[in-house]
């Protein structure tokens, strides 16, 4: 692995870190705060980069980008569809 791959894999460790405490806050209380907006453009952009990812064959953006894909389709789900309380 060189430096530059090892760069990317802990750039790729740190922004999935990063998701994990709103996306367990998320799966916890079975909705989200977060802006609508914010979650489409985050969810549909992930999306097409994992596909760009795959397509110019790049094993780190590929991962990255599947991983925050779910991370965002999860908050998406429970923004649209809020589990009842009670």
């Amino acid at each position: 692995m060189t430096g530059i791959e090892l760069l990317g894999w802990v750039g790729f460790g740190i922004l999935v870190a990063a998701w994990i405490p709103q996306t367990w806050e998320t799966i916890k209380e079975g909705s989200t705060s977060m802006n609508i907006a914010f979650i489409i453009m985050y969810f549909s952009s992930s999306l097409m980069l994992t596909v760009y990812s795959v397509l110019i064959d790049d094993t780190v953006f590929t991962a990255l980008n599947a991983l925050l894909t779910i991370g965002s389709g999860i908050n998406l789900y429970f923004k649209l569809f809020p589990r009842k309380k009670g």
